[in-house]
């Protein structure tokens, strides 16, 4: 594979994706809602969380917000991966996925490129809530934001190869809304994104404590929550890095013609 026909790869394939986003504003509103509503609503009446009341003093609820802040962020890149996913049994229903992995290049080259397209598009929307969070009140320390940047797009990665990985096994675009549900909401709830740790432990809730540990979206939420503050939690940041290449592995595996989700179909006797 030579290096400008690498590149051209990436342009076109990646590209497209970005197209496909800048083509649909509306796609960047919807995708900052969701975490918004949860950042200026669900904090306010989330009570005791850090075994006093939020309100009085009003600090305390700011205090959690700054702490709902990474969880969030987080959503938006776990939202954004299972949506690049539904494009992807979109693609391969259509026959798109069919023709881009016959293009006389390796196949992980062509599902790197479809993951770096989905991956950048989730910094892009960590971003832009980066800056509403801003413009609400919540104190960011910029110098700190280009590590955490990287972080950030660490954690889109692997929530992008879990995507792909998701997208093999999904045989129908009308199967997918289920299958999102029974992996966002556990991810989601099941992590560090709404409490801390140490309040699971301290409420006895041992097995929910003890998922929450081994969650991966756990391990991502916490190194973008320590890289805001300008450090590096090297623990979870090797574990999300471990599982992007678990989970691109995988998806590479299930998009070979022979076995996965690609396979060609028996021509006729």
């Amino acid at each position: 594979m030579k290096p400008a026909h690498a590149l051209r790869a990436m342009r076109a394939v990646a590209g497209r994706e970005l197209n496909s986003f800048a083509r649909q504003p509306g796609r960047l509103i919807s995708a900052l809602v969701r975490p918004l509503l949860w950042l200026l609503v669900f904090a306010a009446g989330f009570q005791n969380v850090f075994g006093v009341a939020i309100a009085p003093p009003y600090e305390t609820y700011i205090e959690y917000r700054v702490y709902l802040l990474p969880g969030l962020l987080g959503m938006v890149a776990l939202f954004n991966g299972m949506q690049s996913s539904l494009a992807m049994v979109y693609d391969r229903e259509m026959g798109v996925m069919r023709l881009l992995l016959t293009a006389p290049l390796p196949r992980w080259w062509i599902l790197a490129c479809k993951l770096a397209g989905g991956a950048t598009l989730s910094l892009a929307q960590m971003l832009a809530l980066l800056l509403a969070a801003w413009a609400f009140g919540i104190e960011i320390e910029w110098r700190h934001v280009p590590g955490a940047l990287a972080v950030m797009l660490l954690a889109a990665l692997m929530l992008g190869a879990l995507g792909l990985v998701l997208s093999v096994y999904v045989k129908q675009l009308e199967n997918f809304a289920g299958t999102m549900n029974f992996v966002i909401f556990p991810m989601f709830f099941l992590s560090t994104a709404l409490y801390p740790l140490w309040k699971l432990q301290e409420s006895g809730a041992w097995v929910v404590h003890s998922i929450a540990r081994f969650n991966p979206f756990t391990h991502a939420v916490e190194a973008v929550r320590f890289a805001l503050y300008g450090q590096w939690l090297v623990e979870s940041l090797a574990v999300v890095a471990a599982c992007a290449i678990a989970f691109f592995a995988l998806a590479l595996w299930g998009y070979d013609p022979q076995r996965g989700a690609v396979r060609k179909r028996p021509g006729p006797p």
